[in-house]
């Protein structure tokens, strides 16, 4: 992997002959000031999708340095099942560390939740402000870790309002949960809903999955959703809104974890499953 990453959510155009990347002056500035890269250098540039250029610096520009490509490649998502982190806010920075760490294990989006425990309540101004912050972290983190694929953060929302906007899930209930949709996996596909939990009765994730392949036909889940949950954790009530929306109580260990180790824990231990 080259020594040098840049971003580009545009590539170039066929135009250019030979063919460069122009980038923005926040790239510009943290390829060639931060990083220090110099004309010659070898750069790898992304637009978070999946496409990924090879090239060299060109035009060392501090506001508008150019990358000539030599390459094109199309990287495959980092997961074979899309993974959705639904997180309860934590307190203070806790939350630009999951979103770091969330990249870093490949999730595809993340979703920042208001719960009845949850101790941030953001106005529309300092929700906006944040979301930029946590799509910053994450771009800084798909460069560290390479990562190709650039994960979708949604703005924040109550846990009610994601719950009722889930569509019926395609994989069936476990045994004595509740029925949320058809199975439509026959073919494969489906989505994995779990809720982190430190309740009686929360499974383990390998028999989650394990059922969950057998459901349908030997297929692994297309895609998959962590709910996770604040300081104090979910309440009852907020517990039973989300196993009536499909969603399966899975054990992270018998020790009370902080917000930030339970979903780091709770995205390596699903990407070991899958994987």
């Amino acid at each position: 992997m080259p020594d040098f990453r840049a971003y580009c959510p545009t590539g170039p155009t066929e135009k250019n002959a030979p063919r460069e990347l122009r980038l923005d002056a926040a790239e510009s500035h943290h390829l060639v000031v931060v990083n220090r890269a110099r004309v010659g250098d070898p750069v790898a540039v992304f637009d978070g999708r999946g496409r990924e250029w090879a090239g060299t610096l060109a035009d060392a520009g501090k506001r508008a340095a150019v990358v000539a490509v030599r390459e094109e490649h199309r990287r495959a998502a980092p997961l074979p099942c899309a993974v959705t982190l639904a997180q309860a806010l934590p307190k203070g920075s806790v939350m630009d560390d999951i979103v770091r760490h969330a990249t870093e294990l490949g999730v595809a989006r993340i979703v920042p939740l208001e719960t009845a425990r949850t101790q941030v309540h953001l106005e529309a101004d300092r929700s906006g402000k944040k979301l930029e912050k946590w799509r910053a972290a994450a771009l800084e983190a798909c460069k560290q870790c390479g990562n190709p694929w650039l994960p979708d953060i949604a703005p924040v929302q109550p846990l009610a309002a994601f719950l009722a906007a889930l569509t019926p899930a395609s994989l069936p209930a476990a045994a004595g949960a509740a029925t949320v949709g058809d199975n439509e996996n026959s073919h494969g596909g489906g989505e994995l809903r779990l809720v982190a939990s430190l309740h009686p009765g929360a499974r383990h994730l390998r028999e989650v999955v394990a059922e969950a392949r057998a459901l349908a036909g030997g297929h692994s889940p297309a895609r998959a959703v962590w709910l996770v949950g604040p300081e104090g954790d979910f309440t009852p009530e907020e517990i039973a809104a989300a196993l009536a929306a499909g969603f399966q109580p899975v054990t992270l260990g018998p020790l009370v974890l902080r917000c930030d180790t339970a979903a780091t824990s709770a995205l390596a231990t699903l990407n070991h499953e899958v994987l």
